[in-house]
């Protein structure tokens, strides 16, 4: 199968310009392909290509058929029990690697551990604890950090009975579920029908359900100038404002993300 016809069939569920820019990261990742060797006519295994192109022609994400996503400057290996890392969310990373109380770091709901990893990569000395309910999400979690040689501790907790304990955080760090079942029929095909439902969606009638538990707890367990950190549903930030002074928080501050969403908040102890 040459790169053409791998990709032109792609054609049928994205564009053009998207359809070949998978087809290349396909031939890259999985056989070791540079764009000079697929112009030059190289390709992989015949059956394996065509195994790979029925997957995405379901509109499986490329990131589950290869297994792998980038983030930030490394790659997380990722499956359909925990979600696709996005490249907002390490501007969410970014914000915290520039504060200055970072020694104890807590990641709830971490899913492929994309955030805890990174930060325990990237701050100096930080100790950090990632939480999580998924048995997937945790094994999942705990091998990309042994494939990167980064320690985390990771635990299995239920972000929403969370209990004050002996630990002390300086910085609470979540992106938990904060999509609306109203808001379905605005979203990708690939993502509704390939990405852990337990990991995006939230009630219609309770949208802020994750924030406010979590927001519960760190402020019991936050060590004094402690910060929570959020990525929010821009359609809340006034709710999730208000949810946060009214549970104790002072200085709460939000920021854009690349797309120039309202996309995340802090809010100081």
């Amino acid at each position: 199968m040459t790169y053409e016809e791998f990709w032109k069939p792609l054609t049928q569920i994205y564009g053009t310009g998207e359809a070949r820019a998978i087809a290349r990261f396909v031939m890259e990742v999985r056989f070791g392909l540079s764009m000079t060797d697929i112009l030059c006519g190289k390709t992989g295994n015949d059956a394996e290509m065509q195994d790979l192109q029925k997957r995405l022609l379901t509109g499986e994400p490329v990131q589950y058929v290869i297994g792998e996503a980038e983030f930030g400057s490394r790659t997380f290996h990722v499956e359909p029990g925990v979600l696709i890392p996005r490249p907002e969310t390490y501007e969410l990373c970014q914000w915290i690697m520039e504060d200055g109380r970072n020694s104890s770091i807590l990641d709830i709901g971490t899913g492929s551990g994309c955030i805890a990893c990174t930060l325990a990569a990237e701050i100096p000395h930080a100790e950090v604890t990632a939480w999580d309910i998924s048995d997937d999400a945790l094994r999942i979690a705990t091998g990309n950090a042994k494939r990167t040689n980064i320690h985390v501790s990771f635990e299995k907790k239920d972000a929403l009975n969370l209990s004050p304990d002996s630990d002390w955080w300086d910085v609470i760090v979540s992106n938990p579920p904060y999509i609306c079942n109203k808001e379905r029929a605005e979203m990708e095909r690939n993502v509704l029908e390939h990405e852990p439902e337990l990991a995006l969606f939230v009630p219609d009638d309770d949208p802020l359900l994750f924030y406010r538990h979590i927001a519960a707890y760190a402020i019991k367990v936050l060590k004094p100038g402690g910060r929570l950190y959020f990525e929010i549903n821009p359609i809340y930030v006034e709710e999730m404002k208000a949810m946060l002074l009214d549970t104790g928080f002072h200085h709460v501050e939000i920021k854009k993300d690349m797309f120039n969403k309202q996309r995340f908040m802090s809010a100081w102890l």
